[in-house]
């Protein structure tokens, strides 16, 4: 797997994009017709240009058009090829992919059928493999990925799966979005029954994230998570302890019907 190190971008040498806004009506005309490979033609003898000229604008709006030829077409092979293919272009510009996946992605929903939707996604999942400029996208696709697994009850390649992730390491991903990838990851291997992964991965979370108003939520998925994982284990100090943070949380301590059972806990697995 090659690994991609950076994201810089090689200097504009020329300026297409009144090529590019000519071109738009006559690939919309080829479209409306219904030739799509002479309107991909086009595209792809423009781009060849824009690339050379490392013109990103214009690459850009290139790319992200052959996606939605394809995809308002309903050609789902041929959106993957093109992808693929555009890809690996000699010179392509790490940005313009980005925006390509990107584009692709908002077909995945738009596919007919689950087969389709697998396949668009593994071949945007190839793509995006070892590219630091697409790891986002990558995350994200692979937890559609895994959402297919375990939609048929494939817990194991569904945890395995999102397991290749290590959103922890990614610089363009933010905390929130980490977090909640991080706890994920935990869910599906407590699903798995792999008690020793859980536990390593929990480390990744740092418990000092939730003392920010806006992640209640993620702070009450994590102390549930480690509450089952502390009950198999038969930690029941670190159960009680887990409670008590539930407990002071503020949706908990101020919700009459909730606090009551939350202390109920904590005191009973302190006594155990």
């Amino acid at each position: 797997m090659d690994l991609d190190q950076t994201t810089t971008e090689p200097k504009m040498e020329k300026d297409y994009s009144e090529s590019v806004k000519a071109l738009q009506p006559e690939v919309e005309q080829l479209l409306a017709s219904g030739q799509l490979r002479a309107a991909l033609d086009k595209l792809h003898g423009l781009e060849k240009k824009t690339r050379a000229a490392a013109d990103l604008w214009s690459t850009s709006q290139l790319l992200e058009s052959m996606v939605d030829a394809c995809g308002a077409a309903s050609e789902w092979v041929m959106l993957e090829q093109e992808v693929a293919a555009m890809s690996k272009k000699h010179g392509q510009l790490k940005q313009a992919i980005a925006k390509m996946v990107q584009r692709a992605m908002t077909y995945v929903d738009k596919t007919p059928d689950e087969q389709s939707r697998i396949e668009l996604i593994d071949a945007l999942r190839t793509v995006t493999e070892g590219k630091i400029h697409v790891e986002v996208e990558r995350a994200r696709l692979t937890r559609m990925r895994v959402a297919v697994y375990e939609a048929h009850g494939q817990i194991t390649e569904a945890c395995d799966t999102l397991q290749e992730i290590q959103v922890e390491t990614y610089g363009s991903m933010d905390r929130r979005e980490k977090t909640d990838f991080i706890l994920e990851q935990m869910r599906l291997c407590l699903a798995k029954r792999d008690y020793i992964r859980l536990a390593i991965i929990s480390h990744k979370i740092n418990p000092k994230y939730f003392q920010r108003d806006d992640t209640e939520d993620l702070k009450l998925r994590f102390y549930e998570l480690m509450i089952q994982y502390d009950l198999h284990e038969g930690n029941y100090l670190e159960v009680s302890r887990h409670y008590n943070q539930i407990y002071t949380t503020k949706s908990i301590s101020e919700d009459a019907e909730k606090w009551p059972g939350v202390l109920q806990n904590i005191l009973l697995y302190l006594v155990l």
